[in-house]
């Protein structure tokens, strides 16, 4: 794969985050209040590891703290919005994500690493 391609990836999949984590949720299509929240907050996430990871491998803990201080971050601004709020439990399941993107990742590299 063309590692510019999966760095332009990774950016835009990281404002596409942002801005639905921002705008108002009258904006956002209509979902009953769930577990699934939580869910779009890992998958996310681990989106954005696995690509990171890939895009810049050889900066995976600057990757992984970036990540979560990102995650932070828009939930630190949620609350500053005054249409959303931030929760602790949304910046928890962010964290999920960056661990399952990173898991993806280390098995994705150890499939395709060449035995010696």
């Amino acid at each position: 794969m063309h590692i510019r391609l999966i760095q332009t990836a990774f950016w835009c999949s990281a404002i596409v985050l942002a801005i639905g984590s921002l705008v108002p949720v009258d904006l956002l299509p209509h979902q009953a209040a769930s577990i699934w929240d939580k869910g779009q907050h890992a998958f996310g996430f681990a989106w954005l590891a696995f690509l990171g990871l890939l895009a810049y491998s050889p900066k995976t803990w600057p990757i992984l703290i970036g990540l979560l201080a990102y995650g932070g971050i828009i939930e630190l601004l949620q609350a500053a919005t005054g249409w959303r709020y931030g929760e602790w439990l949304d910046f928890l399941a962010d964290g999920i994500g960056v661990a399952i993107g990173t898991a993806l990742w280390l098995v994705l590299r150890r499939l395709t690493t060449p035995k010696n």
